[in-house]
This record gives structure tokens, sequence and C-alpha cells, in this order.
């Protein structure tokens, strides 16, 4: 016998599944026929015969790859469903406005802080044409793009020198690296935090090039903790506020003065990861436990870093505020270069920054602020307004 029979019964299934196969692919229109359709010649006007073609071939390799994988041809009317859903994928924008219903004011997955229309008309204002984004009017030569809000920052936080980034982890990572490479970075186990995104402080620090040194434990670290672990490769004694998590009962940890005066005490920095970024704490708001950045700076941190697009209520980036001189050196590491911000973010950033120079104007033109101070009866009318809304 030339073969078994389950072999010869393969070799024919095989082949039968292979003719299949082959019936069900030459199934699949080509792509001159259906550039031929009238809903196609629509998208080719109104996105171009490029991105159309495109579209289609990507759709017929999957159906190929579908049909060998044993699976039917969709009907036509499918087929041209998939083929617009891939055009628009890419033709038109994924970033819808959205309504925030779920009673989270800073929603990360939500965008994050809403700027206001007041934000955009000057943030579009600048971008429309040009901009003296790094051109000194006064001495009619080039200038430095930080300049336009270096005094602004300064004279809110009450720091001596800031530099703004593109986000809070860039100002971990920028501080770090420039002062600390090479060097030991002490900080508390209880404030290894990680937030969305899987962000991590211990691998911020990692590819800074710092060595982590922790200290304590994860529910109590004393004074006592950093000066055990102090030795002459410390460089940094590091802070991070837990914005995401607290733990309640049997905890302890040190407060940023206490810190701050045991780093001056044997010439090291200190710095703190504030993260949310509160810059002033308007009457009536439930802020009285959040840090506030300039408190930080009059404790004796040396350096603070806080997000713009949280609790600021700014578009995202990240400020670095604090000691001149430490400034001065992040300003000069060639990192800069790739963590800097671009016309748009300074110009909202300005923008905002201006609305703290009074309560009042905080109040009534930052949407998160806006938001907070909102009482609870309004909120209530306004749920009832849209619940009747939304059953129309």
């Amino acid at each position: 016998m030339a073969g078994s029979i389950p072999a010869l019964s393969a070799i024919f299934y095989i082949k039968i599944g292979h003719k299949m196969d082959k019936i069900e692919l030459r199934k699949i229109p080509g792509v001159d026929t259906l550039m031929k359709n009238s809903e196609i010649k629509k998208f080719i006007a109104d996105f171009g015969e490029e991105l159309t073609v495109f579209s289609i071939r990507q759709v017929l390799n999957e159906l190929r790859d579908s049909v060998l994988k044993g699976k039917k041809i969709p009907s036509d009317d499918k087929i041209y469903t998939l083929i617009e859903q891939r055009i628009l994928n890419i033709g038109t924008s994924s970033l819808k406005p959205m309504i925030n219903a779920t009673g989270v004011v800073l929603h990360t997955n939500l965008g994050r802080a809403p700027l206001g229309s007041a934000l955009t008309e000057e943030v579009s204002r600048i971008i429309e044409g040009y901009s003296n984004l790094e051109f000194d009017l006064e001495k009619g030569k080039r200038g430095h793009r930080e300049d336009h809000i270096t005094d602004l920052i300064t004279f809110i936080t009450g720091a001596e020198d800031a530099v703004v980034v593109n986000n809070n982890a860039a100002g971990v990572f920028l501080s770090l690296n420039t002062l600390c490479s090479g060097k030991e970075a002490m900080i508390s186990r209880g404030e290894l935090i990680e937030i969305g995104g899987s962000f991590r402080i211990p691998d911020i620090m990692q590819q800074s090039g710092a060595k982590m040194t922790e200290v304590g434990t994860t529910n109590r670290t004393r004074l006592t903790d950093y000066e055990a672990a102090l030795s002459d490769e410390t460089a940094v004694l590091f802070k991070a506020h837990k914005s995401n998590y607290y733990i309640e009962g049997f905890s302890e940890d040190v407060e940023i003065g206490v810190l701050a005066e045991l780093a001056h005490a044997h010439g090291l920095v200190c710095i703190f990861d504030m993260g949310s970024g509160l810059l002033r704490k308007p009457k009536g708001l439930p802020l009285e436990t959040e840090p506030d950045v300039h408190s930080a700076l009059r404790s004796g941190a040396d350096l603070v870093m806080f997000s713009c697009d949280k609790l600021l209520g700014g578009p995202q980036a990240g400020i670095i505020a604090g000691k001149k001189e430490l400034i001065q050196k992040l300003k000069k590491s060639p990192l800069m270069r790739v963590l800097r911000v671009g016309k748009m973010t300074l110009a909202a950033l300005s923008k905002v920054v201006r609305c703290y120079l009074k309560d009042e104007t905080l109040l009534e033109n930052v949407p998160v602020f806006l938001m907070l101070n909102q009482k609870k009866d309004e909120l209530h009318k306004k749920a009832e307004k849209f619940s009747k809304l939304l059953s129309k």
C-alpha cells in the first residue's frame, strides 16, 4: 500500500481546502472594480485617490488573510463599510469633544484640564501668524522663548528662577539627570508612586542615571531613616507628593521643610515632585490639605516640579521652579532642546498663569476652578437639566 488511509485523507482535505480558498479568494473584488463604485468616488473627491487606494488595499489584504484562515467573504456592503471606516480613521480626527459626566474634574482619560474659550482665543491669536517667540523686541535681536513666562512664574511661586518643559515627568528626569547622574537620590519607600500610564518614579530615576536609594518603610519613614542612609555618594533628597492615594492609621512621613534642612546641612539638593501644582488657594475651595508650590519653596525645597494640565488648569507641560543656580544648570543641559515646549504651549500657559495674579480672575477664567467653586445646589440643577435633555 502506497500510503495509509489517514494520510491520504489528510492530503485530500488539504487539496480540497486549497481549492475552496481559491474559490473564495476569487470572490474578493479588485481595486479597479471598487474604484468605480459611486460611494468610493465620493471618498476620492473628499480625501484624495491616494488615501482611498491605500485603504482599499489594506482592507483587501485583510480579507485575503481571513479567507486563508477559513472565514467567508463578507457582503459587498460590509466591504464598503470596512473601506469607509479605514478612510475616515486616517482622514478625519479621532479626537472628539466629550461631555464629562463622571464627577471627576481632572479626568486623565478625558483630556485632563479643560482650557476654556478665553484661553483658546489667545492661543489662536498667537499661532495664526508669526510671533516674537525667540525675538527680543526691545533689543532687536534673538531672544529666548522662556523669557515670555519666567518672570510671571517666579512672581506667582516666589521662586528665584523657573523653566518650562513638556510635562512633569520630563521635569523629574531633567533634574535628576543634571544634578544626580551617577550619584544617589534618596527617596522614601512610601513615595515610590505609580500614576496613570504606568509612570513610576523608580523607572524615571533609573533612566535619568541616578542611583535610587530607598529609605524607611511603605507606611512609616522618619528623618533618622534618611540620616542613616547618607553617604558620600548622596546628591539629592527626593520627595514625591502622593496625590492619587494616601495611607491612614499607623503612618508617618517627613515634611518637605524638615527634609530640606537635612539636605542643606549636608550640602545636598532637596527636590520635591509635587505633581498637581497648586499655585493659589482661593477661599471656599476644598484645597486646604493640598500642598502648594509657594509654601514648598518657602519651606526650603531647592526645586519644586509640577504639572500644568492638572490642578493648575493649563496645557500639558511641566514647570520646575526653585534656586536660580540650579535652574540655570537645567537650562544649559542638552536635554532642554529635547524637552522644551512650543509656542502653542507657551501662549496657553502664559494666559492661564496670569489668571493666578488674583483670586477673582482665577475663579472666573480657569475652568477647573470654575467647576471646583460650584455649589452642590448648582450642580444638582445642572444634573436635572441634563437628565431632561437626555430623556428627549
